[in-house]
């Protein structure tokens, strides 16, 4: 292909505008000639004359129609010329049968006749019947939608076939009854003109079995907003039935979408239909007729006419009302149980449940409570245990310090015979001196006074004496209360006094000038200190004399008490320094290893801590921490520092 470019400006080249428009005229008549050769190839469509009954409009009809359509093109796998011609009360107004015919033949005047004639509708299968000879008697005649009670009063002919229905309207009355038991009234819309005469004609014969039980209220006669009166005021214990509409009584014309949503807008009774194009439009639901159904097996009874079956080979059972199917939103709306439904009724539009709705999330909000849920019941079992732990612990704190205090009791035996002999002694002494002088007859009033204060001091001393030890041998549970740290020290030094005579240690007590009250336990307490002041008596032993010191300090700080023992013994060896509170750990070879792990739990069990470290000096400190308790709780006097 040459073209030919002429210079513009800037010196670029551009085509020849002529040499375009002659391509172009090339082009497009080869595309004519190919077009025309193809159309020339295919056969030509096939034909098919719809004669409607109704206008469109009418959701029934034009349900049927556009079903049809679809379902007849999937049959031939091409598309079907179809010519629609509306012959009912709704088509040509006032026009004769005689002129529906000519129009009917004009249109086909220049074209070929249609493959298929088919009605829909009882007014359009008439119609057909009476005008068959004018009709296109040859082409075959499909009956579609038509009452098969037309059928029995005119049989089929050779080249005629029919999809047939069955109009159970009665039924309908029957399932409303069902469902509102204490009906009495219904409320028929089925328009007006020759179409509601046509319905009432036939429907108040087929309802006299309901007569005495049901009024029957018709609409032909009244126009649509007196309709919409009437519906809004109805008595109880009404329902209403809606066939078609098409016209009212004044002749306006309405679509059925319309009258339904203006009825179920202003109606105070249920609203029920027979056809299922209705279903959705406000309509309670029943057993109703299925449009889609219908239209699907009219089309392949067309498609197969259209590829030369014979009619009278083509007899089709009578379409049904199908499964009952009711609308969730309506029964809803007037209060209809679902337990009043028919078995196996289907029920649609339900509102998802919150499951429908959020299914995952509600799964994931029960998985996170199943687990918060476990959570908590495991930190409750654990919380019981930790208690029944306590408890244990607490138990075994009181056996174990009971045999700790038994063992340093058994320990300080000798101590406790040393302890009671000097009080003992001396009153044996002045109760002999008291016996001469009165054998003598020497007792003078005052002396003998002197001789038995004596002897009572030192029975109070014994007696001392003797319920310490009873209270330190003494079974004993955890009980706390305000003590003097001070009565904690002066205790124990007393407890320990012959076992630091008999090792030759001096003790030095550098106690705070402030109060050191603590909320604790003053016999357990003291077996603390106890055991602290015999561990270091006993680190002591190997000791030089000048080095047997042992010093007791307390502090009082804002936020607790302190109370320390420090030697100058040999100090802790290394390899026990981690694990010094630990059982059964002791450099003693005849120490168990208890008394360090008894005094940690007893510490603990106030809320204090118990520390270790070796002094730069040589030997080690052992500082206990208790919580302060409430100022003005101490009792007694402090001292200075003093050597014992």
């Amino acid at each position: 292909m040459h073209v030919r470019y002429a210079r513009g400006l800037g010196g670029r080249a551009r085509p020849d505008p002529g040499a375009w428009s002659r391509w172009r005229c090339v082009l497009l008549s080869g595309l004519l000639v190919t077009a025309a050769a193809s159309s020339e190839a295919q056969p030509a469509p096939k034909q098919v004359l719809m004669l409607h009954s109704l206008n469109r409009g009418n959701l029934v009809l034009d349900q049927f129609t556009g079903d049809f359509h679809v379902r007849l093109d999937q049959q031939a796998g091409k598309p079907v010329n179809v010519v629609q011609v509306v012959i009912g009360p709704t088509g040509f107004v006032g026009a004769s049968n005689q002129a529906l015919v000519d129009y009917v033949q004009s249109i086909y005047a220049d074209r070929a006749p249609p493959d298929l004639v088919m009605t829909v509708g009882g007014p359009a299968a008439a119609f057909a019947r009476r005008h068959r000879g004018q009709l296109f008697p040859e082409a075959p005649l499909l009956f579609a939608s038509v009452d098969q009670r037309y059928l029995r009063d005119a049989p089929l002919g050779d080249n005629e076939t029919a999809v047939p229905v069955i109009n159970d309207f009665p039924g309908l009355i029957d399932n409303i009854l069902h469902l509102l038991p204490d009906t009495k009234q219904v409320f028929m819309v089925i328009g007006s003109g020759s179409l509601g005469r046509f319905w009432r004609g036939v429907l108040e014969g087929e309802f006299t079995r309901f007569r005495g039980r049901v009024t029957f209220i018709w609409s032909d006669q009244l126009s649509l907003p007196d309709i919409l009166r009437r519906v809004a005021s109805l008595p109880s214990h009404s329902a209403i039935v809606y066939l078609a509409f098409g016209t009212d009584a004044q002749g306006g014309a309405y679509a059925d979408h319309q009258v339904l949503a203006d009825l179920h807008a202003a109606a105070n009774a249920p609203m029920f239909s027979a056809f299922t194009p209705l279903f959705g439009h406000g309509v309670v639901g029943g057993s109703m007729m299925s449009i889609g159904g219908l239209a699907g097996r009219t089309a392949d009874v067309a498609g197969r006419l259209l590829n030369g079956a014979p009619p009278a080979s083509l007899r089709s059972a009578p379409q049904s009302r199908g499964d009952p199917m009711f609308d969730w939103r309506e029964l809803q709306r007037w209060g209809i149980p679902e337990s009043r439904l028919p078995p196996g009724s289907v029920v649609q539009f339900r509102r998802p449940s919150l499951w429908d709705e959020y299914k995952w999330t509600v799964l994931a909000a029960i998985t996170v409570l199943l687990l918060q849920t476990l959570l908590i019941a495991r930190l409750l079992y654990e919380r019981r245990a930790r208690r029944r732990a306590e408890i244990d612990s607490r138990q075994n704190l009181s056996l174990a310090a009971d045999a700790d205090r038994r063992g340093t009791m058994s320990a300080m035996a000798s101590s406790i015979g040393h302890e009671l002999g000097q009080p003992l002694s001396a009153i044996r002494y002045n109760a002999q001196a008291l016996q001469m002088m009165v054998t003598t007859n020497q007792a003078a009033p005052d002396e003998t006074g002197e001789i038995l204060a004596d002897i009572q001091a030192e029975a109070i001393l014994a007696t001392k004496i003797i319920d310490r030890h009873r209270t330190l041998l003494r079974s004993h549970q955890l009980h706390k209360k305000p003590i003097e740290l001070r009565s904690v020290i002066d205790e124990s030094l007393a407890l320990v006094a012959h076992d630091m005579r008999g090792g030759q240690v001096e003790v030095t007590l550098d106690l705070s000038s402030t109060p050191c009250v603590v909320e604790g336990d003053q016999v357990l307490l003291v077996q603390v200190l106890v055991n602290l002041l015999r561990n270091a008596v006993d680190a002591l032993a190997a000791m030089p004399a000048e080095r047997r010191h042992v010093t007791i300090r307390s502090a009082a700080t804002a936020a607790g008490v302190e109370v320390s023992v420090s030697d100058r013994g040999a100090g802790l060896p290394a390899e026990i320094i981690g694990t010094l509170f630990t059982p059964f750990v002791t450099t003693k070879s005849h120490g168990l290893g208890v008394g360090l792990a008894i005094a940690q739990r007893i510490v603990d069990a106030h809320g204090g801590t118990i520390g270790a470290h070796e002094n730069p000096g040589g030997g080690a400190t052992f500082t206990v921490t208790l919580p302060r308790s409430a100022p003005g709780a101490a009792v007694g006097s402090l001292e200075p520092s003093r050597s014992v």
